[in-house]
């Protein structure tokens, strides 16, 4: 058991390393305010399916980006393209897919994101006359600059603990399956081949969260105990981009029937290109679990990074969950209560929480992702808490709540 974990995380790290500093590029060369400014008109949802491709968003961080991106002005087509298309992809999901299950998989695999997205948008679009505001240039305004090297590292780092404990989950179960159940075992059960392994697929996807990036290690483990191909899609593409807390908010945001469109367009369009999959792809079951690592000695210095880097976060928020289980908050004490803009999912609220509680002024903070505010019990005085939001890369309003 040990063994396939360690085999499963050399191959993991090299490639989620270089995902994370790819993000990390985009998000320092990308202006803030550059993709709600292009996603609007006859090509929003061409250019929102193609910037979401890339961008390393699960389901926690899409839901309120591309929501934010419709109330910013963004076509419904477009935020819809836009939630299909991206939690699919992601450069880290792209390139560990490639690791996993080789190129031609991972290069359908970005198509048929491009495709569905776009299938999506231009149905939601069509007859959508449902206007919303569009926010001020203020609520919409870039991160303050903290330092391009610096915030390159801080980003990076960021979408590795944003998803570390999805990935300690994911390399587990894909473990457990590749040590428990022997190579191609499953391909022998009639239930378990052709469009009923589509289907059992499916349903078991729809309502999960799973994060792109870890579950490809789950999908490489279920293809080399027998489950053809396209079931690896669909677990790829159903997972990621539905789960009860995303078609719970576009039915809130975008109505009734862009969420039928969203849902309708990700049953479909998984099941259609799973099958297209069975019949154009092959991946080598030697290729999923023999590599040899033994003269790979940057896959070894990874590995070790990764392991460090996640035993960092987790004992970190360990500590932050045990402190405030064990710190009662004096609600008389004095607090500043703030507004805070450029958060896109709780890992943002996260991090800005503990930016805050690591000042000596600070006893406690409390932020919100879902109300857009924190409130900081301590002596920290307004301008001190907005430099502290600044150098994490967040905007407080000149004034509090």
């Amino acid at each position: 058991m040990f063994t396939a974990i360690w085999n499963i995380w050399l191959e993991l790290a090299p490639w989620l390393f270089v995902g994370a500093a790819a993000a990390g590029l985009m998000h320092v060369l990308v202006p803030a305010d550059w993709m709600r400014r292009h996603l609007s008109g006859r090509m929003g949802v061409l250019k929102a399916v193609l910037i979401g491709i890339p961008l390393p968003l699960c389901s926690c961080g899409v839901i309120p980006v591309g929501l934010g991106l419709r109330k910013s002005g963004a076509s419904n087509g477009a935020a819809v393209g836009f939630l299909i298309s991206t939690p699919q992809t992601g450069v880290d999901s792209i390139l560990v897919s490639a690791s996993f299950l080789g190129w031609p998989f991972a290069i359908l695999k970005v198509v048929t994101a491009l495709v569905t997205g776009l299938i999506g948008g231009t149905l939601a679009d069509s007859g959508n006359t449902i206007p919303l505001e569009v926010l001020s240039d203020r609520e919409t305004s870039a991160h303050p600059a903290r330092g391009k090297f610096r915030e390159f590292i801080a980003q990076s780092l960021e979408l590795i603990r944003s998803i570390w404990g999805w990935l300690v989950i994911g390399v587990l179960i894909s473990a457990g399956i590749t040590w428990m159940v022997p190579e191609q075992s499953l391909s022998s059960i009639p239930a378990l081949t052709g469009i009923w392994a589509l289907l059992i697929t499916l349903v078991i996807s729809l309502p999960l969260y799973v994060c792109a990036t870890a579950s490809v290690p789950i999908a490489a483990a279920l293809v080399a105990s027998g489950l053809p191909t396209g079931a690896a899609l669909v677990f790829l593409m159903a997972g990621p981009a539905t789960n009860i807390a995303t078609l719970g908010a576009v039915y809130r945001t975008l109505g009734r029937r862009s969420m039928l469109i969203y849902l309708t367009t990700i049953v479909a369009g998984s099941l259609l290109a799973g099958l297209a999959f069975n019949h154009l792809i092959v991946v080598d079951v030697a290729h999923v679990h023999a590599h040899d690592h033994t003269s790979d000695w940057w896959r070894t210095v990874s590995a070790v990074a990764l392991a460090g880097l996640v035993g960092w976060f987790a004992v970190d928020d360990a500590r932050r969950w045990f402190r405030k289980r064990m710190t009662t908050v004096d609600t008389d004490a004095p607090s500043v209560t703030v507004n805070v803009s450029g958060m896109t999912c709780n890992g943002c609220a996260a991090s800005l929480e503990r930016a805050l509680e690591g000042r000596t002024d600070v006893d406690s903070a409390d932020v919100s992702f879902d109300q857009g505010t924190a409130v900081v019990y301590g002596t920290a005085s307004l301008e001190q808490i907005s430099e502290t939001a600044a150098t994490a890369g967040f905007v407080v309003d000149s004034g509090p709540k």
